[in-house]
């Protein structure tokens, strides 16, 4: 029932309005005040399955992930299931950077997406 919830909630990240800001501050939410990793891990893997699919992602998706990965607040990069495995963490890395690439060519940055995929702050677009 959990999977088929944060499903319905991931359904609503679409493009940039206040009904997909909701959704994302809410998904973001539960992922801080998860009192398991278990819930964690999940929301990680909802949105996960989303973005190892083929381009174009929603904009909500995209900017949630990266709010998720980027704000030091979360200590995504601290999980354990983010390490349980080499195949795991490298495909967490590539879709980082895939994430990093996508958005600095949505805003327009100059030059080479950042090669840092942790950076401190969580500096998203704003809605």
């Amino acid at each position: 029932g959990r999977y088929l919830f944060l499903n319905a909630i991931t359904n609503q990240l679409r493009f940039p309005n206040s009904h997909t800001h909701y959704f994302s501050c809410a998904l973001l939410s539960l992922f801080s005040e998860a009192n398991s990793e278990a819930l964690q891990e999940q929301i990680t893997r909802v949105l996960l399955e989303r973005l190892i699919v083929n381009r174009p992602h929603p904009w909500g998706l995209l900017v949630t992930f990266i709010e998720l990965i980027r704000n030091q607040s979360y200590k995504f990069w601290s999980h354990d299931f983010v390490h349980c495995s080499p195949e795991i963490q490298r495909l967490f890395e590539t879709v980082a950077r895939s994430c990093n690439q996508t958005r600095s060519q949505v805003t327009g940055s100059a030059g080479a997406p950042p090669s840092n995929i942790r950076p401190e702050g969580g500096d998203v677009p704003a809605m």
